[in-house]
């Protein structure tokens, strides 16, 4: 008889363990679709510019879940853009040590180490997120980085970036810019001509890639070149600085 009870008791205890396992892992995972749900609701909230609201929604995820990485490197770009720099740099470190092969959080959490001047741990995790294999974009954290190196005058550590990332995707407009901007400065006029009409089929005109283009021109000698690039810079971006430094620069020219 005695048997016959240990043994119901025995088999009670597994079913109730059995039980609580089940309910631990249901628990768990209506945690973790709460997190995702909280989590889009407030980059959607974000983007929208309704900061205050994308806050709640976030911190509501993490707490959530706490491993959910998304959560918090989605929350880590809300508070950089807010200026919360502490808390931002405390959930960029949390999604990489989370997701350490997930290169998107890589590179916004080298983007970030860059902007704090932070940049050989920079320079490391931007590396880390173009060596993953399954990236389908590495160029993006490898000009990221050559312009994190180029902000801190290693003009060579940078242009080999920008090569690097044109080698993966020789139609990348911002290292070819950069490319040009560089080549430009080095004083080789035709190759950055070169890196700039590369640059003209893949962007529109910006304030400052006309500025490059009318420097470009004026030391290779194109004054039509330069007249076509100042005229579209007066009369598309009349307000910017780029159009403030053209008229400057032809008033010098004229004195």
């Amino acid at each position: 008889m005695r048997s016959v009870v240990a043994s119901s008791i025995l088999l009670l205890m597994v079913l109730l363990l059995a039980g609580c396992a089940t309910l631990s892992s249901d628990s768990s995972a209506d945690a973790h679709k709460a997190a995702r749900t909280n989590t889009q609701l407030g980059l959607a909230y974000m983007r929208q510019g309704r900061f205050e609201q994308a806050l709640d929604r976030l911190t509501k995820a993490v707490k959530q879940d706490p491993g959910y990485a998304e959560a918090h490197s989605v929350l880590a770009i809300l508070y950089h853009r807010l200026g919360q720099m502490d808390d931002a740099e405390r959930h960029y470190r949390r999604s990489v040590i989370l997701a350490p092969d997930d290169s998107a959080m890589l590179n916004n959490y080298g983007q970030f180490l860059c902007e704090r001047g932070k940049l050989d741990e920079a320079e490391r995790h931007l590396r880390r997120a173009a060596e993953n294999p399954l990236y389908p974009t590495p160029e993006v954290p490898l000009s990221n980085a050559g312009v994190c190196l180029l902000r801190a005058g290693r003009s060579a550590e940078a242009e080999s970036y920008f090569l690097e990332a044109l080698r993966h995707n020789p139609n990348f407009a911002r290292a070819l810019f950069f490319m040009a901007q560089l080549r430009h400065e080095a004083g080789h006029a035709l190759s950055a001509r070169g890196f700039y009409q590369r640059y003209l089929a893949q962007a529109s005109q910006t304030p400052e890639s006309l500025w490059l283009g009318i420097q470009i021109e004026r030391e290779l000698g194109d004054m039509d070149a330069v007249a076509s690039y100042s005229l579209q810079l007066k009369n598309r971006f009349p307000d910017s600085e780029q159009a403030r430094w053209l008229i400057e620069s032809e008033e010098r020219r004229h004195e």
